[in-house]
């Protein structure tokens, strides 16, 4: 699994859950004060992360991520690897 596999996961599931560019989405964009999301949106995308990558992530970790970026690299410092 590379970081851009991650990116584009994270890229396609704000596109299709709050209707934006994917031009718009970079690293360095932040949830809320870019994209406008909300908590529920954030809650969405946390279960396709723990579903799609097997990361556990709790409420606490989910409310340090703020950019498009902390949440790749949480998926890569946590996702379950095959060996």
């Amino acid at each position: 699994m590379t970081r851009e596999q991650v990116f584009d996961l994270i890229q396609a599931h704000l596109v299709d859950e709050l209707d934006v560019d994917p031009q718009n989405i970079d690293e360095t964009t932040r949830f809320k004060e870019d994209l406008e999301a909300d908590s529920l949106d954030l809650y969405t995308l946390v279960q396709e992360l723990e579903d799609t990558y097997g990361v556990q992530m709790s409420d606490e970790q989910a409310a340090k991520i703020l950019t498009v970026g902390q949440a790749v690299d949480f998926v890569l410092a946590h996702a379950e690897t095959d060996g």
